[in-house]
């Protein structure tokens, strides 16, 4: 008796899974759907720092992608003169020593602390600013990685630092 329950148990189960199961093929085929398009990255990446007379920059870090050509503006929003508390924009190979830089930069007063011979450590820099002042600097984007960006100013590197961060194009 147990028996013929369990097998018209089990044949129902079968009926009812057959009947749900009964669409056609192209009813249970789904079309995936396309991927969404990746926005388009821009040819040229546009950005904007600011440094204070409290030795600050507004950005810590700024981000491009490879290959993209960069328009940095460094406006230099303080009010005080280029020889008491001027400001740069320094872009740093991978790999340099950013104290021993900022220290060697420190003795080259007179190419506005950009030292002599330092061309294998910098990527790009600005002119150094005084008060009010601004300026603008065009350079293609580094291969993808972080690098560091700093003022060269006499003690400014401490506070006046941040990541440069150069994203692959995928």
């Amino acid at each position: 008796m147990q028996k013929s329950l369990l097998m018209s148990l089990m044949a129902g189960l079968w009926l009812v899974l057959a009947a749900c199961g009964g669409g056609s093929q192209e009813q249970q085929s789904q079309t995936a759907a396309p991927a969404p398009a990746k926005p388009e990255i821009p040819a040229v990446a546009e950005l904007a720092i600011a440094g204070n007379d409290q030795m600050q920059y507004d950005k810590k870090k700024l981000e491009v992608y490879e290959g993209q050509t960069v328009k940095l503006t460094l406006t230099h929003s303080g009010t005080l003169a280029k020889e008491a508390m001027g400001h740069n924009w320094v872009l740093l190979a991978q790999g340099t020593d950013l104290a021993a830089f900022a220290t060697s930069a420190m003795g080259a007063k007179d190419s506005d602390y950009i030292p002599a011979d330092s061309d294998a450590q910098i990527i790009v820099h600005t002119d150094m600013l005084g008060g009010g002042e601004s300026t603008s600097i065009e350079f293609p984007a580094p291969a993808a990685g972080t690098y560091k960006y700093l003022c060269t100013f006499p003690g400014h590197y401490v506070m006046m630092q941040g990541d440069f961060v150069v994203k692959p194009r995928e």
